[in-house]
């Protein structure tokens, strides 16, 4: 599975409309509304990584309401979760 980070800026009256368009998008496994520079933050999760491409610039792109966006492709996640695993191994 390759995820893909998509940072967002939308017009500001339009957060919540960006939001419940962009979840129902397939591919978008979340979207987080959050503070700081960007408004929104849309986790993709594709199995190859044309998908990406495809679902940024042909459908997240053209939601009414965004102004811009900055995706990022994760390499490798790590989690809680996975660390406790790894330590788990060989001891049952």
């Amino acid at each position: 599975m390759i995820t893909a980070i998509v940072l967002i800026k939308a017009e500001p009256q339009l957060i919540a409309k960006c939001a419940t368009k962009l979840a129902g998008i397939d591919g978008v496994s979340q979207v987080y509304s959050v503070s700081g520079e960007w408004d929104l933050v849309a986790m993709i999760e594709v199995a190859e990584h044309e998908a990406i491409a495809r679902i940024v610039t042909g459908e997240v792109t053209v939601v009414p309401g965004i102004k811009s966006t900055h995706t990022l492709t994760s390499f490798r996640a790590y989690s809680k979760k996975d660390l406790e695993q790894a330590w788990d191994i060989g001891l049952e």
